[in-house]
C-alpha cells in the first residue's frame, strides 16, 4: 500500500518563510482574475452556530483552483470576545487537497492567511476602484484583518494621512502605535468613527458589532470616495447606497448566502435596497478586464467583500510551495 504523508504548517513555520506583502497581494490578484475568467470552482460558504450563548460561530469555506490543481477547505471561528482571553477573534485551519487523487497535501494554520488575504482583497479592490491619487485612509476596527488592510493599502498608495479608530480606547491606541512603528509614519488615532472616516479618500469599516448600528453615514463618503465595509454585523446607515454610484461585490451569490444576520449590507439586501441590478460588477470581472472599475475621479464606489474561499486556498498554496522548497513544517503520516 502506498504511504501518504501530509505537511503540517504552524504559524511559526509560515513566519519563517519570508512571505512578502507583494507575494500575498499578487496571489490574491491572480486568483481574482481566475474568478473573472471562470477558472475556479467556488462553493457557497456555510455556518456552524453552536449553542454557546452567542459567543461565536464557525464559517466553512470550500474552493478549487483549476490552474494550480489544488482544492481546499477552511474552517474559521468568529468569536468577538476572544480578546478577553488573549486570543484572536478569528482562528482558522486550512486543509489543502490533491484534486486528482483526493489525498490530503497539507494542514495549514489559516489565522494569518485569513487576515492577510482579507487585507489583500481590500487592497486589490482599491487598486481597481479607488482614485489612484488617494492620499487619506480612514479605518474603523483594530482586529487582525484591520492590520493587513492598512499595511497592504499603504504599500500601494503610500498615504499622506492614516486615521484609525475602534470601540475600545486601549485597542485603537495600541493599533495606531503598532502601525506607526511598522509603516514609519504618523498614524492618527481618532476618538470616533466620524473623525476617522469623514472625507477620507478610502474608507474601510471592519468593526466587530454584535447588533446592527449605523456608524457609517452617507455624508462621510465624498465625491471620489471609495468605501469598503465588511463587518460581520452591519455598521452602515440603511440609506447609504443613495450616496453610491457603483456597488462592486466579490461574488453576488455569496452576498446572499449564509445566516441572514451576517454581512455588512444584509439590512440593505433584506429591505430590497440592494438587488442584482444594483450591482455594477463582481471584482473578478474587473480584475480580469471584462468590466470597468473606476471610470472617473468623482465616482463614489462601494466594494463589499464577504470572503472568497479561493483566496484562502491561493495564499495557502503559495505558502505550501515555499515550505516544500525550504523543507519547513512537520510531516505527518496519513496512512
Amino acid at each position: 500500500m502506498t504511504s501518504v504523508w501530509l505537511r503540517y504548517l504552524t504559524g511559526a513555520d509560515i513566519d519563517s518563510l519570508g512571505i512578502t506583502h507583494a507575494d500575498i497581494v499578487g496571489a490574491v490578484e491572480d486568483v481574482l482574475a481566475d474568478h473573472g475568467n471562470g477558472a475556479v470552482v467556488f462553493e457557497p460558504r456555510t455556518h456552524l452556530v453552536p449553542d454557546n450563548g452567542g459567543k461565536g460561530h464557525f464559517n466553512i469555506l470550500r474552493g478549487h483552483l483549476s490552474a494550480k490543481r489544488v482544492s481546499g477547505v477552511k474552517v474559521v471561528g468568529d468569536f468577538v470576545s476572544n480578546f478577553e482571553r488573549g486570543l484572536p477573534s478569528e482562528m482558522a485551519l486550512i486543509l489543502l487537497l490533491d484534486p486528482d487523487t483526493g489525498m490530503p497535501r497539507a494542514i495549514v494554520d489559516g489565522t494569518m492567511i485569513t487576515e492577510a488575504r482579507t487585507g489583500a482583497v481590500t487592497a486589490v479592490g482599491a487598486k481597481y476602484l479607488a482614485r489612484p491619487d488617494a492620499k487619506v485612509l480612514g479605518h474603523v476596527g483594530a482586529r487582525g484583518t484591520a492590520w493587513w488592510n492598512v499595511v497592504l493599502l499603504d504599500s500601494l498608495f503610500d498615504f499622506d494621512e492614516i486615521r484609525v479608530t475602534s470601540k475600545r480606547p486601549e485597542s485603537r491606541e495600541d493599533f495606531g502605535r503598532r502601525l506607526s512603528e511598522e509603516l514609519g509614519k504618523p498614524v492618527r488615532v481618532c476618538p470616533d468613527v466620524a473623525a476617522a472616516l469623514d472625507g477620507a479618500d478610502i474608507l474601510v469599516e471592519a468593526s466587530r458589532l454584535t447588533e446592527p448600528e449605523p456608524l457609517v453615514r452617507k455624508e462621510f463618503l465624498r465625491p471620489g470616495g471609495f468605501l469598503v465595509p465588511y463587518g460581520t454585523i452591519s455598521a452602515l446607515e440603511l440609506d447609504l447606497l443613495d450616496a453610491v454610484e457603483k456597488v462592486v461585490v466579490d461574488n453576488w451569490r455569496e452576498s446572499q448566502s449564509g445566516n441572514p444576520r451576517f454581512g455588512a449590507l444584509r439590512p440593505q439586501l433584506n429591505a430590497g435596497l440592494l438587488t442584482e441590478d444594483r450591482v455594477h460588477a463582481e471584482i473578478g470581472s474587473v480584475v480580469a478586464g471584462k468590466q470597468p472599475g473606476r471610470e472617473n475621479d468623482d465616482e463614489r464606489i462601494l466594494f463589499w467583500h464577504r470572503g472568497l474561499s479561493t483566496t484562502d486556498v491561493a495564499v495557502a498554496d503559495l505558502i505550501l510551495h515555499r515550505a516544500e522548497a525550504a523543507d519547513v513544517g512537520t510531516m505527518l503520516p496519513y496512512r
